[in-house]
């Protein structure tokens, strides 16, 4: 192997890749350029060989540097020792401030010294006690002159909440798409404690739905739940307005106003053909707004008030971001002017308190979701889903801005579906100043995703692992990986789920690296199998020999419905696009010859020959009831007979209506009364349940 150069020796210091497996298999190197690009966003000084040379002695010496590490996250039970650096001659006086507020002294021993800098360093060790409790701690440090703190963060060993959990099956829907009669246009909160008691009714333990993100604060919205603007709090357009206690003690004429603007989504709601988010929100928005006028008994005034102080800062910026966002421009100057920013917290107060009291509401939404969830039987009941990044110009760009690396997106390499690689427009958590915010932001996200849920599938978990970093204005495919502290990561992210009572999905399809899918089931994360997918070499996998530690389906968001794929219709949308290499006849006979390998073995292990879509549909249900997982998830399209796929990756809106297509089966738009009654489902569930 040859020797690196000390541009490439800087990038793996800093935990970035220096070469990848191309789409084919081939080692690849990553470019200086891209290295350079990666380096810059982390802040390295490396435009020239002087830089190079002077930054990678300050990576030798950064460890010596401080007093403490940036944070410390560790296993419960596991022996740990945290260096501390302190000048020559200077006795560090030490001791730990549990979650709760006592404090454990600590006893550092003596290590040894080096010259750093052009200047000598003393480290002592300190071992961190093996029985601390799970929890959120902090060691602090005095070394005669100066106070230095780091978080201490304790983790389960495992996450414990997979280990309790019995075989159980659920649904899987994106909940825009599931409407009432009383919806406004779009499926809302309502609607999910709606259908998971119709669901609980029929056997399901829970109800996976897409991320529940919040969006732009006025429309036009982004309409992707994969591409929020902020992964922690939740997206207004999802309320049910005559839910809210106020609605009640409107004057006439506003109760007047609110009822005429629902009526006028009535026939909406019958529309098949796609889902109008902007009306819909502008409607909500005009009758938030009278709700928000309506005094708040003092009970309900004490709940808000309680509400916003324990969200703390995090709800108070994003509020903020609402406000300015309602009236300034994406690129404005005055986004970076803190003169500006500090004068409009107070002229914005109003609006700031709007957007919060939003956030309320949707807690309380969701915890009633919750809470019919569980008592129409369900064990886990609602399934958060957490994206795997924020729009560039939305409210986490703007308020996490100093976690978050600048000039950098996330995306793909080169693949076999998509050779040009993909560019998700999303930026990355940068890993050192994450762990120099004691991983609170992440922790904040997931503690308020899982503050109702039963369980919370992350989309792209091995970006817990690593990341595509792609340089601003380069081509998808030139890029890097940078790798992350995924036992940082996901340690944080088994204690939140831990303390939620919580179960964790992760989606670990696609490219990793060995060892990854281990690790994640060592920690108690569950993995996630889809039929057409599953293969050993070039066949495909035997029913018993899924994963248990798993959620196993037929088809996912990203393929059309199993009855459309049967039917090609993604063959045939590509053709319409114009993204197929090769005559269409020709791709849907490869098409046909994959499909028929899965579907000759599920014919072989059902016993059945199906002789209709549907049947064929109800087999390959019940093929993935033969496997081992502990969870079996049942897409609703498919429980209602739809084709049309909900997302065509790498196309625009302009192309194709990517999550915007409603709720309907072969004679039309299926509503959540519908459910109950519809025969498909009862059979799908026969099926799940042999």
């Amino acid at each position: 192997m040859a020797e690196l150069t000390p541009l490439a020796q800087l990038a793996e210091k800093h935990h970035i890749g220096t070469t990848f497996k191309g789409w084919d298999g081939t080692p690849q190197t990553v470019s200086d350029a891209t290295l350079i690009a990666v380096l810059t966003a982390l802040g390295v000084p490396c435009a020239d060989d002087d830089d190079v040379a002077s930054s990678l002695r300050a990576a030798e010496a950064a460890p010596w540097l401080s007093t403490l590490p940036a944070a410390v996250v560790i296993r419960q039970g596991d022996p740990t020792t945290v260096a501390v650096n302190v000048e020559p001659g200077a006795a560090p006086s030490l001791r730990l401030e549990l979650e709760d507020g006592n404090h454990l002294p600590l006893t550092p021993e003596a290590a040894q010294e080096k010259e750093v800098a052009d200047k000598t360093i003393s480290r002592f060790e300190v071992k961190i006690p093996l029985d601390l409790p799970l929890g959120w701690h902090t060691l602090l440090a005095n070394d005669g002159s100066t106070d230095s703190s780091c978080t201490v963060v304790v983790t389960p060993r495992k996450l414990s909440t997979a280990d309790r959990l019995s075989r159980t099956w659920g649904l899987m829907a994106q909940l825009y798409s599931v409407r009432s009669r009383s919806s406004w246009g779009i499926g809302d909160l309502d609607d999910l404690a709606r259908l998971a008691e119709i669901s609980a009714d029929k056997g399901a333990g829970f109800v996976l739905i897409n991320p529940l993100h919040a969006a732009q604060p006025k429309p036009p919205v982004e309409a992707s739940p994969y591409l929020p603007s902020t992964r922690r709090f939740f997206n207004p357009i999802y309320l049910r307005v005559e839910n809210i206690p106020e609605f009640k003690k409107l004057t006439d004429t506003d109760s007047d106003t609110v009822r005429e603007l629902a009526s006028r989504f009535k026939n909406a709601n019958q529309n098949a053909e796609v889902i109008e988010r902007d009306p819909s929100y502008a409607a909500k928005l005009e009758a938030l707004e009278r709700l928000f006028a309506v005094r708040r008994t003092p009970e309900r005034e004490d709940a808000f008030r309680q509400f916003r102080k324990e969200a703390g800062p995090g709800l108070e910026n994003f509020a903020l971001w609402s406000a300015l966002a309602e009236i300034l421009p994406e690129g404005a100057p005055q986004w970076d002017d803190p003169e500006f920013l500090e004068a409009q917290r107070s002229r914005l107060a109003d609006r700031i308190e709007f957007h919060a009291w939003l956030q309320w509401l949707c807690d309380q939404q969701l915890e009633e979701a919750q809470r019919a969830a569980i008592n129409a039987g369900m064990n886990l009941g609602i399934m958060h889903d957490l994206a795997v990044g924020v729009h560039p110009a939305g409210a986490d760009a703007w308020t996490l801005r100093d976690v978050l690396a600048s000039g950098i997106s996330v995306g793909a390499p080169p693949d076999m579906f998509n050779q040009q690689g993909q560019d998700w427009a999303q930026p990355p958590w940068h890993p050192e100043r994450l762990a120099e915010s004691g991983y609170a932001p992440y922790r904040d996200m997931l503690r308020t995703i899982l503050r109702h849920a039963g369980g919370i599938r992350i989309d792209h978990i091995l970006g817990l692992f690593r990341l595509w970093w792609i340089p601003q204005g380069s081509m998808p495919g030139d890029g890097a990986y940078v790798y992350y502290d995924h036992k940082a990561l996901i340690g944080i992210l088994a204690l939140e789920a831990e303390r939620a009572g919580a179960v964790v999905v992760g989606e670990d399809l696609g490219v990793f690296e060995p060892g990854v899918q281990e690790y994640l089931a060592e920690r108690g994360v569950l993995g996630t199998s889809i039929l057409w997918f599953e293969y050993d070499d070039d066949e495909p996998r035997p029913a018993e020999q899924y994963r248990t530690a798993c959620l196993t389906t037929v088809t996912t968001h990203d393929l059309p419905p199993t009855a459309g794929y049967l039917a090609h219709r993604h063959v045939e949308l590509r053709e319409q696009l114009g993204l197929l290499s090769r005559p269409v006849q020709e791709e849907k006979a490869a098409d046909r010859e994959t499909q028929e390998q899965v579907l000759s073995l599920v014919r072989s292990t059902t016993g059945t020959a199906p002789a209709t879509v549907q049947e064929t549909v109800e087999a390959m249900h019940s093929f993935i009831a033969r496997t081992p997982s502990v969870l079996l998830g049942v897409a609703l399209t498919d429980a209602v007979g739809e084709e049309r796929t909900q997302n065509q990756p790498g196309t625009t809106a302009e192309q194709y209506p990517n999550w915007q297509v409603p709720l309907a089966g072969p004679d039309g738009v299926v509503l959540v009364e519908d459910l109950p009654k519809l025969a498909r489902f009862d059979a799908l569930v026969r099926a799940i349940g042999d």
